[in-house]
């Protein structure tokens, strides 16, 4: 039997589903803004780079005066990488898209919006996860 969801609940749900869509569309506008950063400093063939104590080895340039920590930090987060790291996560994204609830009774959660991928309450854990680091930009999406 099918269960009707009362005022209130639709209205959380349709609230889930339009802050599902905000968070997707921020998570993109991110990914793009790091892949424009990698690009504006020639990440696509800008070679490796390494620390040496204070200094972190640029292409053919060094940059002094860092922390040894920070100078390993610094060469560990490339432009490489952080081109690697948005591909994987737009396929997370890609992975999980918003299911529509499509009221079939015989599935007990097909009366709400879900993930298409593990069928969790969308936008899933992975999507809220996704964008957990960005959570102190101005643009973050804040639920209703």
């Amino acid at each position: 039997m099918s269960r009707r969801v009362a005022g209130g609940e639709a209205r959380r749900a349709s609230q889930g589903v339009h802050m599902g869509q905000d968070l997707v569309a921020f998570l993109k506008a991110r990914l793009d803004e790091e892949v424009d950063l990698v690009r504006r400093c020639d990440g696509d063939g800008c070679g490796r780079r390494s620390a040496h104590g204070h200094t972190v080895d640029f292409w053919q340039a060094e940059l002094a005066g860092f922390h040894p920590t920070t100078a390993s930090h610094v060469a560990l987060h490339g432009p490489a990488r952080v081109l690697r790291e948005v591909e994987a996560k737009r396929r997370i994204l890609a992975r999980h898209v918003l299911s529509p609830a499509v009221g079939d009774p015989e599935t007990p959660w097909d009366d709400r919006d879900d993930c298409q991928f593990d069928g969790d309450p969308w936008p899933c854990d992975d999507l809220l996860d996704l964008a957990s680091p960005y959570a102190d930009h101005p643009d973050f999406p804040r639920s209703a």
